[in-house]
């Protein structure tokens, strides 16, 4: 039987404030897909949704950022807008991708549908080309249209 004062824990003092809060560059892995999506989108034109904008009115969230938070959640198997509003204030690999930006899920359904819906195929196929040759997505078989196309 082992006494108690043998026992030795790591230091856990949950309400201890932090001086300097940790970077979140610092807490993603150097070689994560959250990176890799971030450098592909990055690399894309993205003039095709640019032109969905109108100039004027409020400040709207950037169309790189939310395709990058799009991107990243369908790569995650996350679909719902709720979900990714969720992992945006929840998971740290979200809040780096967004730079802490956390639009609702109205502003990401509203993205998706309007937003993105003439641009898709431009932007998507582009995403798709580079995450391929990224070795992240593996395509045997493309669709387009309900027309299968061996690669």
């Amino acid at each position: 039987m082992q006494s108690s004062s043998n026992l030795v824990f790591k230091d856990y003092i949950p309400n201890q404030v932090m001086l300097l809060p940790p970077s979140l560059e610092e807490l993603i892995e150097e070689n994560h897909p959250v990176r890799v999506v971030n450098d592909v989108i990055d690399r894309i034109n993205v003039e095709p949704l640019l032109k969905q904008y109108k100039p004027g009115g409020t400040s709207v969230y950037h169309p790189r950022m939310l395709l990058k938070v799009l991107v990243y959640g369908y790569l995650s198997n996350i679909y719902s807008s709720r979900k990714m509003e969720a992992a945006l204030k929840e998971n740290v690999h979200f809040m780096w991708l967004s730079a802490m930006n956390r639009p609702d899920h109205n502003t990401i359904t509203r993205f998706r549908s309007e937003r993105l819906k003439d641009a898709l195929r431009q932007v998507f196929g582009q995403v798709v080309e580079l995450l391929v040759e990224e070795g992240l997505v593996s395509i045997k078989n493309i669709y387009t249209d309900g027309d299968q196309n061996r690669v």
